[in-house]
Order: structure tokens, then C-alpha cells, then sequence
């Protein structure tokens, strides 16, 4: 006896999974040079200058030098005014440990600022740092 036909159709092959990132001029995916060009000022530098067309690399490299840029500048007037406060007589001490926390406190606020960019761009996502990311895209010429 013959075999009944089925009257549903067989669903369609699925395509193959496409990668997050596309490739670019770096070799890696978008996304992933994006992550890596998050690392502050030494990432967004080698990444805008190796990087040529990819323009979420390029942001993501140009914010990671403006923000980089910001931290180090924090670090040097930190620094300055941390020996100021040491070398007061009688309160100094006092004063230049809470100096000390308080800028742990900023460098804290620094890194998980940095941690969530590299989250943001390796997900794909073009994140602006606050006040960053306007500067960064007005850098790239993109409108604000």
C-alpha cells in the first residue's frame, strides 16, 4: 500500500548563523575591536589608527581616547594636590587620606564606566559615555 502524503510542508533549511561582528580592517569582528578599543587612551589608540573604515571601531576608539585622556589628566591634578595636602604641617595627613578615598572612589567609578562600554560594544551597541560619547562623535564629524 502506497504511503500517504503529509499536506504540511517541510519548513525551510534555516541559514547558517551569522557572526555578531563583521571583520574588519583589523581582522577581528567589529564587535570584539570595538570591546578592545574600550581600553582607556592605549586601546582607542592603536584601534583608530589600525582601524580605517569601521566607524563603530572608530568611536568606540575615539571616546576610549577622550576618556582615557580625562583619566589620565585626573591622575596627574589628583596627584599634585595629594602632596599639597601631605605636606601641610598638623592636618595634612588627615586631609590627604581622605583625598586618597575620594579619588579611589572616582578611579572606582572610572572602571566600571570602562567596564560597561566594553559590555556595551561587544554587544553591539554604540554606547556614549556621559559627555564622552558627544565629544568622541563630534570628533568623527557624526551630528550630535
Amino acid at each position: 500500500m502506497p504511503d500517504p502524503v503529509d499536506p504540511t510542508p517541510s519548513p525551510a533549511p534555516t541559514p547558517p548563523a551569522e557572526p555578531i561582528g563583521k571583520p574588519t580592517s583589523t581582522g577581528l569582528p567589529s564587535n570584539v575591536a570595538a570591546a578592545l578599543a574600550c581600553i582607556p587612551l592605549l586601546g582607542g589608540l592603536v584601534f583608530y589608527i589600525w582601524e580605517k573604515h569601521d566607524q563603530f571601531v572608530r568611536f568606540y576608539a575615539m571616546q576610549s581616547i577622550i576618556f582615557g585622556g580625562i583619566w589620565f589628566l585626573f591622575s596627574i591634578v589628583t596627584n599634585i594636590l595629594w602632596h599639597i595636602f601631605w605636606s601641610l604641617p598638623v592636618i595634612g595627613h588627615f586631609f590627604a587620606g581622605l583625598w586618597i578615598f575620594a579619588t579611589d572612589l572616582i578611579y572606582l567609578g572610572f572602571l566600571v564606566i570602562t567596564v560597561i562600554a566594553m559590555v556595551k560594544a561587544f554587544s553591539g551597541v554604540r554606547w556614549d559615555i556621559p559627555w564622552v560619547g558627544p565629544l568622541a562623535r563630534k570628533q568623527m564629524g557624526e551630528t550630535v
